[in-house]
């Protein structure tokens, strides 16, 4: 099954809801970076949040990332996504392991730390960025971007993400949902949201069989007359490339390519996304000074 988004809006005009599914996307970060079932876990739930917040962006050129800093083990998770679709990611440490927790989940919490800030950037092409964040509250990465929805953006949301890993480490199943409300939702629809998100089974394992978003949609929100209004595919892409790892170079200053001939002769230029490895020679290195 393809990995696709879905948005979606009560009759009323009251609530929205974003559901994603992206095992495929999820697998593909997964196997790029090497992943321990603990960091695939932490980077596929931060993957999945980017991808929907990228899918509520507006223009063409819009950014969004999402970066969490915790005192955990893992350090740092960053991930970047576009309105159209295409989402990358890192975790600072892909090889953290941790033992699971008393309830036999993957401890996320414990990698991420609870110590720390979550910052998002939104660029829409201003001069300057959005950068909005909050402090950590578990490190279970969803529970951190509600707060952070309600605290930097003032908008009251719920966030849910799983992923689950197979035996072979490979990723199962992937996905989550992001429900906003607007103005004048009713005390009355926001408590039967509560209870039904309450009361939902996990994530991960509707995806795991084999439900779709509209599916999922029906599933947790089924008392709620919802319409869905824009479905897209998604995919983890890196748009990394030769010119901009050039201009990254020539920032540096002429100084420092001059000390990379000096010294090396060479450079090689690791892109921290997809992992793809960019060589300059001696001659490369001088036609950028």
């Amino acid at each position: 099954m393809k990995d696709y988004v879905i948005r979606a809006i009560d009759k009323k005009g009251t609530i929205r809801v974003f559901v994603a599914t992206t095992s495929n996307l999820v697998e593909k970060g997964r196997r790029i970076h090497n992943t321990t079932p603990t960091a695939t876990a932490a980077l596929g739930r931060t993957l999945t949040a980017c991808v929907m917040m990228g899918i509520m962006m507006k223009g063409e050129k819009d950014t969004v990332s999402i970066q969490l800093r915790g005192d955990g083990p893992i350090r740092t998770i960053l991930a970047v996504s576009n309105s159209k679709g295409e989402v990358k990611g890192y975790v600072g440490n892909p090889l953290v392991d941790l033992p699971l927790k008393s309830n036999g989940k993957l401890d996320v919490g414990g990698a991420v730390g609870k110590n720390g800030k979550i910052v998002v950037i939104k660029d829409i092409g201003m001069k300057e960025p959005y950068i909005g964040q909050s402090n950590l509250v578990s490190g279970e990465i969803a529970e951190d971007l509600t707060h952070y929805f309600a605290y930097s953006e003032q908008q009251p949301s719920a966030v849910n993400l799983g992923v689950l890993v197979d035996k072979d480490l490979s990723v199962k199943a992937s996905g989550g949902y992001i429900v906003q409300l607007l103005p004048d939702t009713s005390e009355e629809d926001i408590d039967r949201l509560e209870k039904n998100i309450q009361n939902s089974e996990a994530i991960s394992s509707l995806i795991a069989r084999d439900l779709k978003p509209e599916d999922i949609l029906q599933s947790v929100f089924g008392n709620f007359e919802m319409e869905v209004l824009e479905k897209k595919e998604i995919a983890f892409k890196c748009d990394c490339s030769r010119e901009k790892v050039e201009s990254a170079l020539i920032s540096l200053g002429e100084e420092e390519i001059k000390s990379m001939i000096e010294e090396d002769g060479k450079a090689e230029v690791v892109c921290h996304f997809c992992d793809k490895k960019y060589n300059f020679s001696e001659e490369d290195l001088k036609s950028l000074i």
